[in-house]
């Protein structure tokens, strides 16, 4: 019978409340509302938070009975939580910052559905690692050693303790998951379309119009005068009928704001 006291003893519960986009991880009957939840022992709040379903990567101010904590801070049971996600707009330099400091240069990592996405940002000149072979191991390490944001539609890879920078992208459709994030990272400034391979992420340079005569189509050589091409792969590239649409899109995101 003892063990089984002690384990009635070992459970407690705490009030957690999510803010904003946190609460598209958790049931409807749990979103923008404050509720109870019950655990066994004394667990780190982080693994609370994800046992809740919101990833470790989403979270960026804890605040545990009006005080901010870290991820390991343990919980006992009688707390109040208020989670809160990347970028949330009020004061927090005086409070615990939980998400790594902002990278220099913004790089990401794809998981293997998100391919068409990558072809969106090397398009708009963002360094994008995307290879279909890779899995969720490999994933998070090349997320961990070259700091890159993951992106992902899969919840389960952001929970990953080697992952600190990431996202789980919410929208479908390719056009919306690239607002999303562009939004998400306010990289409205930061657009430089036509500066980087889609096929193998390398940067594009100039080319002079001779160095590519008989390597592109001879229609494609007579109508154009600009080239560039990859340092990488050596594919060449021109302004084709594509890029007005490119532009159009650029200029539509530049215009984008984050809303709160």
């Amino acid at each position: 019978m003892a063990p089984a006291h002690a384990a009635e003893r070992a459970r407690h519960a705490a009030e957690f409340r999510f803010y904003e986009e946190l609460n598209d991880f958790l049931p409807t009957m749990r979103r923008k509302r404050t509720f109870r939840h019950s655990f066994d022992g004394t667990p780190a709040v982080k693994d609370t938070i994800e046992a809740l379903g919101v990833p470790h990567t989403e979270v960026d101010l804890i605040l545990v009975d009006g005080r901010s904590v870290r991820f390991a801070y343990r919980l006992h049971g009688g707390e109040r939580v208020a989670v809160y996600p990347m970028f949330e707009r009020f004061d927090l330099r005086p409070l615990y910052r939980l998400r790594p400091r902002p990278l220099r240069h913004t790089r990401f990592v794809l998981d293997v559905h998100l391919g068409t996405l990558a072809r969106w940002l090397r398009l708009l000149g963002f360094d994008a690692s995307y290879e279909r072979e890779c899995d969720d191991a490999q994933l998070a390490a090349i997320s961990a050693h070259e700091r890159r944001i993951l992106l992902t539609r899969d919840v389960g890879l952001l929970k990953r303790s080697a992952v600190t920078r990431g996202h789980w992208v919410r929208a479908t459709d390719p056009l919306r998951q690239i607002e999303e994030v562009i939004r998400a990272f306010s990289l409205q400034k930061d657009l430089h379309p036509f500066s980087r391979c889609t096929a193998c992420n390398g940067a594009l340079h100039p080319a002079p119009r001779t160095e590519v005569a008989g390597r592109v189509p001879a229609r494609v050589y007579a109508r154009f005068r600009r080239f560039v091409q990859c340092r990488g792969c050596q594919r060449i590239y021109w302004r084709g009928s594509h890029y007005a649409r490119l532009e159009a899109l650029t200029r539509s995101l530049r215009r984008t704001t984050r809303t709160v």
